[in-house]
């Protein structure tokens, strides 16, 4: 395939991507946004006004970049794995798989796809908390840069859940077991300056710590870590789970009876 005919499959898997989101938008972009509009207003807003500030901060702009970065990580693991994983119940990804299309254009037009509904439910929590605090912007860039990081590398991991399921039930273990205890864990609703100085250290191991960090420090200018790290690991984990997808698809790994 030559540039252009690989632009019109990566733009044709986009745009029905995103017309799936849109036309189920009760089922992909609804409910998402209730459920952490309602953390803050229950964690932000009742819970923080008898808690104080939190590092110069009302408690619940304190809370906000992680409730949105939590919304983010959940949103574009489960989009990608999703609809990935329903071309294969429903055999029409072969028809892509048979085509000329390029393994790395398939893999990116899924993960466009969950990086924008990723993005778009992170647009509009944001837009919604205005009715309840004031939004602090210490870098837009890194604000920027975070979410969309973020949203590739789960996307990526949602990607490489739906080549291994083999049932529906599968794509919701990641999420349940693994993704949710790690992002509460990560310093959504506190500062790990706060714990004792063992939970402190043991805190450091929680990748997403450093994901919700970042993004904070987008949002007020501070951090319990450096920024670099969690975009270098968010980089180096999105190159390696990229390769490790075009592995499995070029060996038909789960896609072949």
């Amino acid at each position: 395939m030559n540039a252009a005919e690989k632009w019109v499959a990566f733009s044709t898997i986009t745009r029905k991507e995103l017309i799936r989101i849109l036309r189920i938008w009760g089922q992909t972009l609804l409910p998402s946004v209730i459920t952490h509009t309602l953390y803050l207003v229950i964690f932000g807003m009742f819970i923080g006004s008898q808690l104080g500030g939190m590092q110069g901060f009302s408690y619940i702009q304190f809370i906000l970049p992680g409730i949105i970065m939590m919304a983010v990580i959940i949103n574009s693991y489960v989009n990608v794995s999703s609809s990935f994983f329903s071309s294969k119940f429903q055999k029409n990804i072969e028809e892509l798989l048979v085509s000329p299309t390029p393994n790395s254009i398939i893999i990116a037009g899924y993960v466009i796809g969950g990086v924008m509904r990723s993005l778009i439910i992170g647009i509009v929590l944001l837009c919604v908390s205005l009715l309840f605090t004031d939004i602090a912007i210490y870098s837009a860039s890194v604000i920027f840069g975070m979410a969309f990081l973020t949203s590739v590398m789960f996307s990526l991991a949602g990607f490489l859940n739906a080549i291994y399921s083999t049932k529906f039930d599968d794509l919701f273990v990641v999420p349940t077991f693994v993704l949710t205890p790690l992002t509460y864990l990560g310093g959504v609703f506190y500062s790990i300056s706060l714990l004792p100085p063992f939970w402190q250290k043991v805190s450091l191991f929680n990748p997403i710590l450093y994901i919700i960090d970042g993004f904070r420090y987008g949002f007020l200018g501070i951090a319990d870590s450096h920024v670099w790290i969690g975009m270098s690991m968010l980089a180096a984990l999105s190159a390696i789970l990229l390769a490790i997808n075009l592995w499995l698809l070029k060996k038909g790994t789960g896609l072949k009876n």
